[in-house]
């Protein structure tokens, strides 16, 4: 039987209650890296030996973090992952069901200024907070921002106000802004027609903007004194491919395509995916090595610091991206190569260095990331995620049997597709339009790892099963599909 979640805790005999920081000891409350690149699956990391891809900073971090194989970004999309991950709510508890866009704005699609982060937690607490990147939580409105992806029929970038930034002291970030090569930002005290842009490739300069904020030599940008928090957001691997410095694309330049197509739901040559694919791997795997490196250096900061003994680092992504595996452009999809990320944990002598293939959802990150920094007791009731907090240190297993799967249309919240995902099966359920039937999917991933074959119809018993622990998990988190 399928329930989220069943907790089995291990007692472990020489288990201390000092595990996590205590919260009345400021002075010991250990800092918050978060470096979140975008689109990225989780796959496309050299140390797993899944895809051909260098990543040299990731394989050696990945020798001291705890590595969870089985992360899935739940609506694998921009803003709902990002808002799940800030207010540890599903899409209609926080109200980000869709892409914060022009075409979304009229329903109110944007983080509420009132939702109370994880962010927030740790102002209150006394941190000092850095965001550095994409923020991509606020609706376009009019007069819209004057910029290169506003000039469509569908507008796409907002200032955040320093109102709705959820306690982060240090703003250095935008909207959404595809443009690598160039990217634009605003700064703590800009305005909102008060952006610059950048002649520089956007994460090698907001890896240059997190590592001033770490080392903090001028003593403006947070309180050396206080604990701190960073987010450093970084847009590629999004689309846009191609707009990566040459150096990492020469990396990849001579590698034969034959090397990069072993995966058998890489549709074949000569059709419109497959040749989708091929054209844009090499550039999409340059990005991935591009922003491993900047990683590096990041990490190499917090080292030479001083300050990796006590430092929390996540390394995740908001979604992956398909590329045109099953014939799809990018993410927002069931498959693997959109819904499974990157999750790497770091914090010395506190996390044991391992893999894992725990089930992680986005709302879970929140309340574990706040126990882990002692601040159990702080955590919102309202938050829907579960703290796996002992379990991510290797000191209780709590067993997770699902995560859920969403994608709502965005002119018909009814209709779309909702599903679980187990360490077997991905099961999902689709409307396309009002009035039409209910269709159903089901891949055995045990036996059919790259989602080929749907065994849905000849497995109705299973498929009734997955729906009924499905619809009861909706209702927690109030998603009207559940009431079906």
């Amino acid at each position: 039987m399928i329930a989220r979640p069943i907790i089995l805790i291990v007692l472990i005999a020489c288990f201390s209650v000092n595990v996590f920081a205590k919260k009345d000891s400021k002075s010991n409350r250990p800092n918050l890296v978060i470096v979140f690149p975008d689109q990225m699956r989780g796959s496309a990391m050299g140390f797993l030996d899944e895809e051909p891809v260098l990543t040299p900073q990731l394989d050696k971090f990945a020798e001291e973090a705890l590595v969870l194989t089985n992360a899935v970004s739940n609506y694998p999309v921009c803003s709902p992952t990002r808002a799940m991950l800030m207010s540890g709510k599903y899409p209609f508890s926080n109200g980000v069901v869709n892409n914060c866009m022009s075409r979304s704005a009229p329903m109110g699609v944007e983080l509420k200024e009132s939702e109370n982060c994880w962010s927030d937690v740790l102002k209150e607490n006394g941190y000092s907070l850095g965001y550095v990147g994409k923020w991509h939580l606020d609706s376009p409105h009019a007069p819209y921002i004057d910029c290169a992806n506003n000039k469509g029929e569908n507008k796409w970038n907002e200032w955040c106000p320093p109102a709705r930034r959820h306690g982060f002291d240090y703003w250095y970030a935008y909207g959404t802004y595809d443009y690598h090569l160039k990217p634009l930002y605003w700064d703590n005290d800009a305005g909102r027609n008060d952006f610059h842009y950048v002649e520089q490739w956007g994460p090698e300069h907001e890896a240059d903007k997190a590592i001033e904020y770490i080392k903090n030599e001028s003593g403006k940008l947070r309180h050396n004194e206080e604990p701190f928090a960073l987010v450093v957001a970084m847009n590629p691997p999004h689309t846009g491919y191609s707009l990566v410095p040459e150096k990492y694309k020469a990396i990849y330049k001579d590698v034969p395509m034959d090397k990069l197509t072993k995966r058998p739901n890489i549709p074949a040559k000569g059709t419109k995916w497959g040749d989708h694919f091929r054209k844009n791997i090499k550039n999409y795997y340059a990005c991935i090595t591009g922003v491993d490196e900047q990683f590096g250096r990041i990490m190499d900061c917090l080292d030479t610091e001083g300050l990796k003994d006590n430092t929390i680092v996540l390394f995740i992504s908001d979604h992956g991206d398909c590329i045109g595996i099953h014939d799809h452009v990018t993410k927002n999809n069931p498959y693997e190569e959109s819904m499974r990320i990157p999750f790497l944990l770091r914090y010395p002598g506190k996390i044991k260095p391992r893999q894992d293939d725990m089930l992680m959802s986005i709302p879970d990150i929140y309340p574990s990331l706040l126990e882990l920094m002692g601040l159990k007791n702080e955590i919102p009731k309202s938050v829907e995620g579960v703290s796996y907090a002992e379990s991510l240190c290797g000191n209780s297993e709590q067993e997770v049997d699902f995560q859920t799967y969403m994608f709502v249309k965005n002119e018909d919240w009814n209709l779309g597709k909702r599903g679980i995902r187990t360490k077997q099966y991905t099961y999902v359920e689709e409307i396309k339009k009002e009035g039409e039937a209910m269709t159903y999917t089901l891949f055995d991933r045990l036996n059919d790892p790259y989602q080929q074959k749907n065994i849905a119809p000849e497995n109705d018993a299973l498929c009734k099963k997955f729906q009924k622990f499905l619809y009861k998990e909706l209702k927690r988190q109030n998603d009207p599909w559940g009431k079906r």
